[in-house]
Order: structure tokens, then C-alpha cells, then sequence
């Protein structure tokens, strides 16, 4: 546990997004073009086009709904939320942060506990790595980082 935690001096920190936002809607109207394209100037198979698409309903989804997520820091430990699933821990049962960078460049963020096991945090509640490392640093808490990790 953080020195700063134990004595609670721990400035509150909070992050907050929406599924719907310029990126989310940016990033499906490339895909549906490219589909179209690839349809209508190469003959792509249709069923295969179709099973693409389906791999970006939950983005149309977050869109159309505006789903929220998000994490806190406070003097008694850590929450998150995105959708209807919520977490929370104590300062006191976590050993340290793990900051995960994936092949695809998206960072996953578990937090390692005393007991050994991780909890990891929803993809779309975590903030940017670089900030939420430079966070969870001010306030002493420890971090890991993982470049590539296929199993972390």
C-alpha cells in the first residue's frame, strides 16, 4: 500500500468517457466504407463482408447508446465502471498497477493484488496509459509496464 494512501493525502482523481464520441464514429464509418468498397470494386464475398460488419456492432452499439465508463483514485482505492459492471479495491489488497501494452497497441491495466491475483480493468475505463501511469506515480502508488506481452 502507497505511503500516501495509508495516511490519506491522496488527491482525488477521476476519468470519464462515452462511447459516443468523434473516434468511435470515425473509426466505423472507415470500416463500413472499406466493406462497401471491397464489395462493390474487388467482389468481395457478401458473407464475409457481412461477418465483418458484425465485428462492429458493439462500437455502433456504444454510439448509438452513449454507454459511459470510467475509474476513480481516491483515499480508500480504486473503482471503475463501464455499462452496468462496476469494481472496486481497496489501496490496502493492491501490491502494485499493471500497465499491459498488446500488439495492438491498446494497454490493458490490472491491478495486482497481495494475494498474486490480477483484476483487470475494462479496456474502455482506462485513461490513456502515459497519463494514468503519471497519475498513479504522484500519488506513490507502484507501476509495472509491459511492452508486448502476449499473456499479461
Amino acid at each position: 500500500m502507497s505511503q500516501v494512501a495509508a495516511e490519506g493525502h491522496m488527491t482525488p482523481y477521476s476519468f470519464e468517457t462515452s462511447g459516443r464520441n468523434r473516434k468511435t464514429l470515425v473509426a466505423l464509418v472507415v470500416v463500413w466504407a472499406l466493406i462497401i468498397i471491397a464489395v462493390l470494386t474487388i467482389d468481395a464475398s457478401l458473407w464475409l463482408a457481412g461477418l465483418i460488419g458484425l465485428c462492429t456492432l458493439p462500437a455502433a452499439y456504444d454510439l448509438i447508446v452513449g454507454r459511459r465508463s470510467g475509474v476513480a483514485l481516491d483515499t480508500d482505492g480504486l473503482r471503475w465502471f463501464a455499462g452496468k459492471r462496476t469494481g472496486e479495491i481497496t489501496w490496502d489488497k493492491i501490491s502494485h498497477m499493471r500497465l499491459d501494452t498488446r500488439l495492438d497497441f491498446s494497454v490493458r491495466a490490472s491491478a495486482v493484488l497481495v494475494s498474486g491475483r490480477k483484476v483487470r480493468l475494462p479496456l474502455e475505463a482506462t485513461p490513456q496509459a502515459d497519463t494514468f501511469e503519471e497519475v498513479l506515480k504522484e500519488r506513490d502508488i507502484k507501476v509495472e509496464r509491459h511492452h508486448f506481452s502476449l499473456l499479461g
